[in-house]
């Protein structure tokens, strides 16, 4: 990273606020390493200036920090009011996500985020189509979004459903673009939706599915990873050990 040795919009008490707005106190003032946290209440949503000082890659080490933080209960407090009430004049993510809608792995909260800081896109399965790619590409083309996380789950429903072949009404089509990703992982046991080591292979093998998908079918997203405006990358909730793992782009 690229040493600052002044710069007009310095790390002030006012903006080691989120967990998302200590990287880019970090970045502006040259300094790498843990959040820099200091305050005991957080205002404000992330600011245009705090977002574009992030890289792809110190946004995701923000997020997997926020986890960490996440899982040993040690969250920070937040004013959400006041972080609504500054989002309403403009808004700035780091990111885009694309997550299943499972009550129990709602992105937000289980990577210490706060009103403003990403996108989040929300679909049984974290499958993409047309209406997805469309939503991912105003989040990073138009409104300066970094990175696109593809963020799947254990025991996901949807992978269940899936491999199980289910049938009902709309959502026969929505686990028909899943299949791919039952038929294309290897595994050797029982290949089963009571099987949760299937599932979970499945649900993986379906984020990296994703991911290809997104870059082969979004000329636009495909074109500013190339030019490393923005990085995809995958995730896996584990919905036991509260555990987000975070894997290559």
């Amino acid at each position: 990273m690229r040493e600052v040795m002044k710069h007009p919009l310095q790390c002030t008490p006012a903006c080691r606020r989120g967990f998302l707005k200590s990287v880019a106190c970090a970045t502006i003032a040259g300094i790498a390493g843990p959040p820099l946290l200091t305050t005991s209440a957080h205002a404000d949503a992330l600011t245009h200036a705090q977002r574009d000082a992030m890289t792809p890659a110190q946004i995701l080490a923000a997020m997997q920090r926020g986890n960490e933080r996440f899982r040993r209960g040690e969250r920070k407090p937040r004013n959400y009011l006041a972080e609504q009430k500054t989002s309403a004049k403009g808004q700035y993510p780091a990111a885009v996500l694309l997550s299943c809608i499972d009550s129990r792995a709602p992105a937000e909260v289980i990577m210490d985020l706060g009103i403003g800081d990403i996108f989040n896109c929300r679909i049984a399965g974290n499958i993409e189509n047309d209406d997805i790619l469309g939503s991912m590409e105003f989040a990073c083309k138009l409104m300066g979004a970094k990175v696109v996380l593809v963020m799947g789950h254990t025991s996901c429903g949807a992978i269940k459903g899936a491999i199980a072949n289910a049938e009902l009404g709309h959502l026969t089509a929505l686990l028909a673009r899943i299949k791919p990703a039952v038929d294309a992982t290897q595994y050797d046991g029982e290949r089963s939706a009571t099987n949760y080591a299937f599932v979970d292979k499945v649900a993986r093998k379906n984020v990296e599915l994703t991911i290809a998908q997104i870059r082969s079918e979004s000329a636009v997203l495909s074109d500013m990873e190339k030019q490393h405006a923005i990085k995809i990358a995958g995730a896996m909730y584990n919905l036991s050990t509260g555990a987000v793992e975070f894997f290559g782009s």
